[in-house]
């Protein structure tokens, strides 16, 4: 017998129980244990083999069409069926019932021409199961009756007619009413709970939502809400389109107590869904999948026994997916009894804590919160604002305008503000029209909607019309409060977020004090009274003309940008919007001026916190690329300045606005060509490829492949003998000289570049043979195929590129995947290409462990268990030892670490050979070795941590006075010079990422590898030398000062100001807890701050800076060039300008922001070396091994603001990125925590609240 299962804190999106008129038993039994559902209703009723007699009975003997299948009609008709189904389901185990009425509406009656019938079906079938749950239901054992509404067999969201994709055969307002005409038959038969299942399109249920909603108000009741979707296939997508992640955005306003997916896929094919919706989740998660996939010729007509299903859901709950299981079509008691006994005493799934975004949806999520950097509401699909969109729509175009929403999703735009408030129009029909063709278009309706309006019916009609959660602009108190509160609560029925305009009664708010008076107002009026959700609320303080000649008008956008820095500081999570295009109204006609406008004025309102704005997101400038006189200029407009920069000549008496005015902007541009030739061109065309590959030269590659193909048809043969030939030939010699150490990674990625723009000239020839001559098969005849991809949550990919490249020059087929791909897209991806190797890469903690999540993911499926796929390990914080400790007991095939891209062809070559059985084998039994070494080792000596706390380092602090910074608060560095920062970069780094190691300098004339350093260090130097001048990356940066103590001797408390009496964040640490000889101390990073009861006011600095901004561009240039050599080199370079920005800004912070160390005066080699007073310790670090602490430093800098974010696993993005704090006490130091004890965990876990199983996994390399 497994042991009781502890209870568990109620999750916050439920509804509490207290405040369930019914149904609250229910609640809190979902904090005790797993709850068992019910089975098929369906399946059981087709073993009763009723014939049409049976479902008419004597009450429908005459009625004039046939009604067998009508599965809801045995609730009147033949009772005693339902009620035996019901009982055998409940002796079964289930605690939940669901009523028979998964059809029961008047629309799905009216298929059998019974559309009266439906109020009378649900009252008649609530009763039954209310009947079996009370014969069954004890005190100890409760049961429960849940009211099914099902999905509806006509759909709101897809069209019925191919050729009129705007066509629906219901609408909202129908469903609603078949809804709770549904719900009061099924409230007055005494259910308990409501169920609304099996939805595969989102609009239905937003409807169903919404009935629910009213029914419960107009009844004074509330019960709780189990949501339900169907993802029809393996797309990951329910069938109106959504992605899991968006229909839970889309759901989460009904605050339902479970959420969860049914029918259509067995659990196995269901489980990425179900793992992803309970990491997402935070309420409860029910799955009740159907008895795996359809087969005629079992009893069921469908695959899996009851042991099957039973065994995949037990894994399910182990897992900690789930909180309640059951079973849709297919399954029967036999499955619930199985079912039931299985997860008996498992654990509970706890919802995770998810904090505040703003969670909107299209077909895909868009989650909006502190640190997402500024969303583009594409604004020309408003007839109001443009005239060209505005015709389409009056000319009913609407392929042409649906191509203007194209354009703009495709620009950037990640919302779509859709606008129909034209006098010629019919705006609500055209809003519905429009929302309806969208609806069709992927491509499109992939983003969220701006429903935009200044007619309440119009937002209405629209909101309808929108299965995602959608952005309301704009509600406002202009027509007074009850209006104000009525349209927000039914925005929130709705399901949608919604733009306040500062409005009231007394009209615009025109200063900044009438905007803080109004939308402090309005927030405490939706959080307050209305319950509306804080970050779903998004204030538009007025963006109004500027440079109109009139002087009451010049500090308007200063008052905006104010007004947004007063909403983000004060108005917890709300977020700001505005419309951008009004600033520049006054200058319409002339776009390049207005674009200049919206681009300072961006520039700054973002910077104090803009959240989103609406804006053509295809003409958008860039603040550092304009021109200085420009900027100057309209700065000094837009931010209203008493001392104009623009203003050059003293005696210049025009105002800001008549300088502006007549300024005439210029453009100018500068290029430059390289051109290269050479004295080997006499050599037949095989030694030239031979040359051209070993050398990397691409000028004539095309030129001597097709002479190459020539030769080749001249005499009979096939294109894909040029490349099995002499261009294979010849990477074959680059790849001996790389296995013989006598050309090195950098010239290999080079050659790897020719070869791909030489195959890239054949494959066209190729594709024809192919369509020609079947036989002729693929385009290289590989000795094997590898998937490779940087793990989920992780952005770093220049080893894995490498390691792809180094594999292709080997005549490998390489599928490169990029970067955060998660687990089941990999495996997948591996099953698609019938690959022989799947290739892992990470490089921050978090990755390893999602390493082990896939190597399990391989070991759960059959495909790659029984065929023993191998799996090779890399990145930087993979070890061999970690390999086999923590990755390769999850998965029973081949788990290879690589060292690094020299040695990735040795393993894959090895992996593919005759031999593998034997090479495999071995690794195993190495492995074994390790295992038993790790286990074996001799332990690390712990000490418990109070001897650790009371060996810190003894810092006297008596009359120690900690340096004062300049500022309290942070300061953004934005486009830094890249040539000050490069003076900082340190090389050495640099060259082990083409795989050569030695000193810098002393690499450049090193005896073996020093040709090869020298040519990659020049060509580091020349890309250097191109990205300073022609400025292709920014580098931001963000440095924040606060006032800081040491507190429970290993936190530190990091506070918003000199009072210290507000704390920003504690930021948790952990000490060296390994035994010391006599005189060594167990050092903190906390140690190195003062004690807060010393009364010592000390300070922290923390820092985060990028010099990946603008990347992607030429990645992709280089990736259209086939051009990988200069791909790795630019990352190369832009991760050492991100570490040179580090030191060049630390230095700043020594000798002037905080300014302890005014004299210092050391070279770049001693800066290398920290040969400076005070430290910069990193999260993830040695010193500080745990990454959480990053969450609340982005937020306290706000690293949005300068481009900067951080994923799930906590990797930064750009890659090009580095973060940490800064202290200055002159006995700070580097050291490494190393090993902890059990002790430390479980003070840690206090401390921070968070429990000892995440912490393991987090710290897992401590422990």
């Amino acid at each position: 017998m497994r042991g009781p299962v502890s209870p568990m804190s109620f999750p916050a999106i439920p509804y509490p129980p207290s405040s369930y008129t019914r149904g609250a038993d229910f609640a809190r039994l979902l904090t005790e244990r797993i709850l068992i559902l019910d089975g098929a209703m369906g399946t059981m009723i087709q073993r009763y083999k009723l014939d049409e007699a049976a479902f008419r009975g004597e009450r429908f003997a005459a009625h004039g069409k046939d009604v067998r299948g009508n599965n809801e009609l045995l609730s009147l008709t033949r009772p005693e069926v339902i009620l035996e189904i019901h009982r055998d389901y409940l002796a079964a185990g289930a605690d939940i019932l669901e009523t028979n009425t998964f059809g029961a509406t008047s629309i799905a009656q009216g298929d059998y021409e019974l559309p009266e019938l439906a109020y009378e079906l649900n009252l008649a079938s609530a009763r039954l199961a209310r009947q079996a749950c009370d014969e069954f239901g004890t005190p100890e054992r409760p049961r429960f009756v849940a009211g099914a509404l099902g999905p509806q067999p006509k759909t709101a969201s897809i069209s019925p007619d191919v050729n009129d994709p705007a066509a629906r055969n219901v609408t909202f307002d129908e469903l609603r009413a078949a809804y709770a005409e549904q719900l009061n038959g099924l409230l007055d038969g005494g259910i308990d709970l409501v169920l609304i299942e099996t939805i595969f399109d989102t609009l239905n249920a937003k409807a169903a939502i919404f009935a629910v909603e009213e029914v419960f108000e107009a009844r004074g009741e509330r019960l709780p809400v189990m949501v339900s979707g169907t993802v029809t296939d393996a797309s990951g997508r329910i069938l109106s389109g959504q992605t899991v992640e968006a229909f839970w955005n889309s759901m989460r306003h009904a605050r339902p107590i479970t959420i969860g997916l049914n029918c259509a896929l067995g659990a196995a094919l269901m489980r990425p869904y179900i793992a992803e919706l309970s990491k997402i989740s935070d309420t409860f998660v029910c799955v009740y999948p159907n008895a795996g996939l359809p087969n005629p010729l079992s009893d069921t007509g469908f695959d899996e026994t009851p042991e099957d299903t039973s065994r995949l859901l037990e894994e399910f709950a182990r897992a900690g997916f789930v909180n309640v299981v059951g079973g849709c079509c297919g399954t029967t008691p036999d499955h619930i009894r199985a079912i039931a006994d299985k997860v008996a005493g498992l654990p509970l799934r706890q919802p995770p804590v998810i904090e505040a975004k703003m969670r909107l949806s299209g077909l895909e999520a868009l989650n909006v919160d502190e640190q997402t950097l500024f969303v583009n509401v594409g604004e020309r699909t408003n007839v109001t604002g443009s005239k060209m969109f505005a015709r389409l729509i009056r000319e009913e175009k609407f392929d042409e305008a649906l191509a203007v929403a194209r354009q703009q999703v495709e620009n950037g735009a990640q919302i779509i503000d859709i606008n129909m408030d034209e006098a010629m129009l019919d705006s609500q029909a055209s809003m519905a029209r429009f929302l309806n063709l969208i609806a069709s278009e992927p491509d499109i309706s992939r983003v969220p909607v701006m429903i935009d309006s200044s007619k309440w019916t119009v937002i209405e009609a629209g909101l309808k019309c929108v299965q995602g959660k959608s952005v309301v602009n704009s509600i406002s108190m202009k027509e007074g409060i009850e209006p104000f509160l009525h349209q927000a609560r039914l925005c929130r029925r709705y399901g949608a977020a919604v733009v306040v305009m500062a409005f009231d009664e007394k009209g615009q708010a025109d200063t900044l004090q009438r905007r803080i008076d109004i939308c402090g107002r309005a927030y405490k009026l939706l959080v307050e009274e209305v319950g509306f959700p804080p970050e779903d609320i998004i204030f538009d303080p007025n963006v109004f003309a500027i440079a109109t000649g009139i002087d009451e008008h010049n500090h308007y956008a200063v008052d905006f940008i104010e007004g947004t820095r007063w909403i983000r500081q004060n108005l917890p999570h709300a977020k700001v919007s505005g419309g951008i295009s009004n600033v520049s109204f006054s200058f319409r006609g002339n776009e390049p001026m207005r674009e200049a406008i919206h681009t300072v004025f961006l520039y700054h309102a973002i910077r104090e916190g803009l959240t989103m704005g609406i804006v053509n997101a295809g003409q958008l400038g860039v603040y550092a690329d304009l021109d200085p006189v420009l900027r100057d200029l309209v700065e000094d407009v837009v931010l209203d300045r008493a001392e104009p920069l623009g203003r050059k000549d003293p005696d210049d008496e025009r105002t800001s606005t008549e300088r502006l005015v007549q300024f005439a902007d210029t453009v100018k541009g500068s290029g430059a060509k390289k051109e290269e030739d050479l004295a080997w061109r006499s050599l037949p065309y095989g030694e030239r490829l031979t040359h051209s590959l070993v050398h990397g030269i691409n000028a004539y590659i095309v030129e001597d492949t097709e002479e190459a193909r020539q030769a080749v048809d001249a005499r009979g043969g096939r294109t894909i003998e040029v490349i099995e030939g002499p261009l294979m030939d010849g990477m074959n010699v680059v790849g001996d000289l790389f296995g013989s150490g006598k050309m090195f990674l950098p010239q290999v990625v080079k050659s790897a570049r020719v070869m791909k723009q030489a195959v890239a000239h054949l494959i066209p020839f190729i594709e024809e043979e192919k369509r020609q001559i079947e036989a002729a098969g693929g385009d290289v005849r590989s000795k094997g195929k590898i998937v490779i991809a940087t793990v989920k949550g992780d952005v770093h990919d220049i080893g894995k590129n490498i390691v792809s490249v180094v594999l292709q020059c080997n005549n490998f087929e390489v599928v490169n995947m990029g970067v955060m791909v998660p687990a089941t897209e990999i495996l997948a991806k591996a099953k698609e290409e019938n690959a022989d190797i799947v290739g892992l890469s990470g490089l921050i903690t978090p990755s390893l462990e999602e390493m082990a999540y896939v190597a399990s993911e391989m070991q759960r499926d059959d495909y790659f268990r029984e065929r023993g796929l191998p799996l090779l390990i890399g990145g930087a914080t993979t070890s061999r030892v970690h390999t086999a400790v923590k990755i390769a007991p999850h998965y029973e095939g081949p788990v290879i670490y690589v060292t690094d891209a020299s040695r990735s062809v040795g393993v894959a070559q090895n992996l593919v050979s005759d031999q593998a059985a034997q090479y495999i084998a071995g690794i195993k039994d190495e492995y074994e070795r390790v295992r038993e070494q790790y286990a074996n080792r001799k332990a690390t000596p712990l000490i418990p941590l109070a001897e650790a706390r009371a060996n810190k380092p003894p810092i006297a602090w008596d009359g120690y006075q900690p340096p004062r910074p300049k500022f309290i608060g942070r300061r953004t560095f934005k486009n830094f010079d890249l040539a000050e920062i490069a003076r900082y970069i340190d090389w050495q780094p640099f060259f082990q990422t083409w795989d050569l190691h030695g000193a810098f300098p002393a690499i450049l004339d090193d005896a073996v590898v020093g040709d090869s350093a020298r040519k990659v260090h020049a060509d580091g130097l020349d890309l250097l030398k191109r990205v300073i001048e022609a400025r292709w990356l920014t580098a931001n940066g963000v440095v924040a000062f606060y006032p800081a103590n040491s507190v429970n001797d290993d936190d530190i408390e990091v506070y918003a100001d000199e009072s210290r009496q507000k704390v920003l964040f504690t930021w948790r640490n952990l000490r060296q807890q390994t035994a010391k000889r006599e005189g060594v101390d167990n050092k903190c990073l906390a140690d190195f701050i003062a004690p807060k009861d010393s009364g010592i006011a000390d300070y922290i600095g923390m820092f985060a800076v990028t010099s990946g901004l603008g990347i992607e561009k030429w990645e992709a240039e280089f990736q259209k060039q086939l051009d990988d050599y200069s791909s790795i080199m630019l990352k190369a370079i832009a991760d050492r300008l991100a570490e040179a920005f580090a030191e060049a800004m630390h230095e700043r912070v020594r000798k002037d922001l905080w300014g302890y160390a005014a004299d210092e005066t050391l070279d770049n080699q001693a800066l290398i070396k920290e040969a400076y007073r005070g430290i910069r310790p990193a999260p993830g670090y040695p010193a500080c091994p745990e990454h959480t602490v990053k969450r609340d430093m982005f937020e306290t800098m706000a690293c949005q603001d300068i481009g900067m974010e951080l994923t799930d696993s906590l990797a930064m993005y750009p890659a090009a990125a580095v973060s940490g704090f800064y202290f200055s006490h002159p006995e700070s130091q580097y050291f490494n925590v190393g090993k902890i004890g059990e002790d430390q965990l479980a003070d840690y876990a206090a401390r921070s609240g968070r429990s000892e199983d995440e912490l393991r996994r987090a710290l897992m390399s401590s422990l």
